[in-house]
């Protein structure tokens, strides 16, 4: 159903990435001073994977694993949307723990994890593939870069809170 979806719209995922890109640092500098709510939207982000990766699906697999090695282009629809997936997670993650290289491990290891499991239970009609694990560290590689750009910008530029009224008086 999201390959068909895709496949009619392919400047679905490439529109869906250019705003991740533009949004993302915007939201995570937001976020910076906030980490209770970047780690409760990092893990309602992690629930599209754990729907499109590991709930079983009603498909006989003919190949168990597969090991090939492609970039995602704009006419890769099922890469792009590969990339696109982990980029909110390891952006939400970074941010919140303020550690956007230790949360671009986490998506990489968490996307080897999800293979690992499609490759372990055939029985949920899923077959792993390199091509998840190389897009899906792409994006956590894009979702750690937008972090850090976050994380820079509120080092560089603090927000400055309104005065109180407390300290108004004072001065």
């Amino acid at each position: 159903m999201i390959s068909t979806l895709l496949v009619q719209y392919p400047w679905f995922s490439p529109a869906v990435l250019a705003l991740l890109v533009i949004v993302g640092p915007v939201a995570g500098r937001w976020l910076y001073g906030r980490p209770r709510i970047a780690w409760t939207l990092c893990g309602i982000s992690l629930v599209p994977i754990v729907l499109l990766t590991l709930v079983p699906s009603s498909r006989e697999i003919a190949e168990r694993c597969t090991v090939a090695w492609a970039l995602p282009t704009f006419g890769r629809v099922e890469l792009m949307a590969n990339v696109i997936l982990f980029v909110p997670p390891v952006l939400l993650a970074a941010i919140a723990s303020r550690r956007p290289f230790v949360a671009f491990l986490g998506g990489v290891a968490g996307s080897a994890a999800v293979e690992l499991v499609q490759a372990l239970l055939p029985a949920l009609g899923r077959s792993c593939d390199t091509n998840d694990w190389l897009t899906n560290s792409i994006g956590a590689a894009i979702g750690a870069l937008l972090a850090g750009a976050a994380i820079w910008a509120v080092r560089r530029w603090p927000s400055r809170e309104p005065e109180s009224s407390d300290e108004a008086a004072r001065a």
